[in-house]
C-alpha cells in the first residue's frame, strides 16, 4: 500500500462521516421504531434506547487511551471491524424474543444477548466516534475544518436519514416479503448493515492519508503504566480548567433539548394511526419520505451552514443556526395539527414540504454545534477533549430521549399536537444558552482568513 500523506478531503470524509452516522442511528432511533413495531410501548422502548445511549455519554472514560496510544488512523480502523461484528451479532439474536414475548411483557433478561451485543456496538460506536472525531481536526487545519464541517455534518446526517429512512423502508419491504415476519425482516436489514461496515473498513485502511500529526500524545514510542496513568489524568484536568467550561457545558447540554425529545417520536408520531394522533404512513412510506425528500433539505442545510461558517465564523452565524433549529418543531406542531392525508396529493405534499423543512433546519443549525465544540476542544489533547464534548451532547440527547415518552403520554395527555408544542417552548433553552457562550467566541474562528 502505498503511504500518503495527503488527500482530497472528498475521498475520505464523505464515507467516514457516513459510516460514523450508521451505527449510532440505527442504536438510537431505528431501534426505537424496531421495538415499537415488535410490540413494545413507546414509554418502555423510549427506556431502552435511552440506556443504549449510555456509550456515548461516557466515552470521555476511555477516550483519553486513543489520544495517548496508538494514530486515530490505527483506531478508526479497527473500530469500524469491530462495529461490523458487532452489527452481526445483533442480526443474528435480533429474532429473540418474538412479538408476541414482548408484548405479554417479557422479562429483560429474555433478550440480554441481544441486548449485549447493542452494548458493544455502541461502545466500539462511540470509540470510533472519538477518533474520527479527532482525525478529521488532526488532518485537516481550522479553515478547512469549517468549510468541510457542513460536508461533514450532511454526510453524517445523510446516515441518520438513510437509518430513518432506508432502513426501515427495507425494513417494511422485506416484511411484505416474508408475510408479516418483522424479526426476520428486521434481521436481515442489520445484515446489511454489518456488510457494509466491512466494506467501509476495508476503503478507508487504503484511502485515508497520514498526516504527521497523527501520532499518541507525548511523542514517545513506548509508554510506561505511569506516564499512560498521567496522560490520561492530565487530559481531564486541563478539560475542566478552561475556560469558561461551565458555559460551554451549558451550551452542549441544552443546545439540543428539543432535538433530543423531537428524534425519539417524529417516527413513532407519522407511523402512529390517526385515531391515535399520528399520520397512518406505513414503514415504507415513512422510509421513503426519510430516505428521498428528506436528504434534499440536509444537503442544502448542511452546504450552506458550511459555507456560511467558513466565510463569516462561528461568532457571526452562531445565532442564525440556532434559530434554525426550531424549525423542526414547527414542521411537526403543523403535521401534527392538521394531520394532513398522505394518500393524496395535497397531502403528500405538506407532508413532503415539512419533512424538508425540519431536515434543512438541522442540517444549518447543527453546523454551528459541532464547530463550538472543536473550537472548545483546541490544544494538545484536542481528540480527548472533543470527546469530553461529545459526550456532553450525548447525555443532552440521552436523558430528554428517555423521557419524551412518558412526557407525551403522562404529562400531555398522550397528545402528540401538546408534546410538539412543548418541545417548541424548550427552545428557549436553546436561545439562552446561544447567547450566554456567543460573546466568548473569538470573531476569526472558522472565518476565511484575508
Amino acid at each position: 500500500m502505498k503511504s500518503s500523506t495527503n488527500r482530497n478531503p472528498w475521498a475520505w470524509i464523505p464515507t467516514l462521516y457516513f459510516a460514523q452516522g450508521i451505527p449510532f442511528i440505527f442504536i438510537n432511533m431505528v431501534t426505537m421504531v424496531l421495538f415499537t413495531q415488535l410490540g413494545m410501548s413507546e414509554t418502555d422502548a423510549t427506556l431502552y434506547t435511552g440506556w443504549l445511549y449510555l456509550p456515548w455519554v461516557i466515552k470521555p472514560f476511555w477516550g483519553p487511551i486513543v489520544d495517548i496510544i496508538k494514530t486515530k488512523r490505527w483506531w478508526t480502523v479497527v473500530m469500524q471491524i469491530c462495529v461490523a461484528a458487532g452489527l452481526a451479532g445483533i442480526a443474528f439474536t435480533l429474532p429473540l424474543p418474538n412479538q408476541t414475548e414482548i408484548a405479554e411483557g417479557l422479562p429483560v433478561s429474555a433478550f440480554s444477548i441481544c441486548l449485549f451485543f447493542y452494548f458493544i456496538t455502541a461502545f466500539c460506536s462511540a470509540t470510533h466516534d472519538i477518533a474520527s472525531d479527532g482525525f478529521y481536526m488532526i488532518a485537516l487545519d481550522t479553515n478547512q475544518q469549517s468549510m468541510f464541517v457542513g460536508i461533514r455534518s450532511t454526510f453524517y446526517r445523510c446516515a441518520n436519514v438513510f437509518g430513518q429512512g432506508g432502513l426501515v423502508m427495507i425494513a417494511g419491504a422485506l416484511e411484505s416479503s416474508f408475510g408479516g415476519d418483522k424479526a426476520k425482516a428486521w434481521m436481515l436489514t442489520v445484515v446489511c448493515c454489518a456488510i457494509f461496515f466491512g466494506i467501509v473498513s476495508i476503503w478507508h485502511l487504503f484511502i485515508l492519508p497520514k498526516p504527521a500529526a497523527d501520532r499518541a500524545v507525548g511523542n514517545a514510542e513506548k509508554k510506561s503504566i505511569g506516564d499512560i496513568v498521567n496522560e490520561f489524568a492530565g487530559s481531564f484536568i486541563t478539560f475542566f480548567k478552561k475556560k469558561h467550561v461551565v458555559l460551554a457545558m451549558l451550551f452542549m447540554l441544552l443546545y439540543r433539548l428539543p432535538e433530543a425529545q423531537v428524534v425519539k417520536l417524529c417516527q413513532p408520531f407519522l407511523l402512529a394511526s390517526r385515531d391515535a394522533g399520528g399520520l397512518g404512513m406505513t414503514q415504507t412510506e415513512v422510509g421513503f419520505a426519510y430516505g428521498t425528500l428528506a436528504i434534499i433539505g440536509l444537503t442544502v442545510g448542511g452546504i450552506i451552514g458550511g459555507i456560511c461558517a467558513s466565510n463569516g465564523g462561528l461568532r457571526k452565524w452562531i445565532w442564525p443556526m440556532a434559530l434554525a433549529t426550531s424549525l423542526n418543531c414547527v414542521a411537526y406542531i403543523i403535521l401534527s395539527n392538521v394531520q394532513p392525508d398522505y394518500s393524496t396529493i395535497a397531502g403528500k405534499a405538506i407532508t413532503f414540504s415539512a419533512i424538508i423543512l425540519e431536515q434543512f433546519a438541522y442540517g444549518f443549525g447543527f453546523t454551528a454545534f459541532m464547530l463550538f465544540m472543536m473550537y472548545f476542544a483546541e490544544g494538545p489533547y484536542k481528540t480527548s477533549h472533543y470527546a469530553i464534548c461529545t459526550a456532553f451532547m450525548a447525555l443532552g440527547m440521552m436523558l430528554p430521549g428517555m423521557a419524551a415518552g412518558w412526557i407525551k403520554e403522562v404529562m400531555l395527555g398522550n397528545s402528540y399536537v401538546n408534546f410538539f408544542f412543548w418541545v417548541l417552548a424548550c427552545n428557549i433553552a436553546t436561545w439562552l444558552v446561544t447567547a450566554l457562550v456567543r460573546r466568548h467566541i473569538d470573531p476569526a474562528y472558522g472565518a476565511k482568513q484575508k
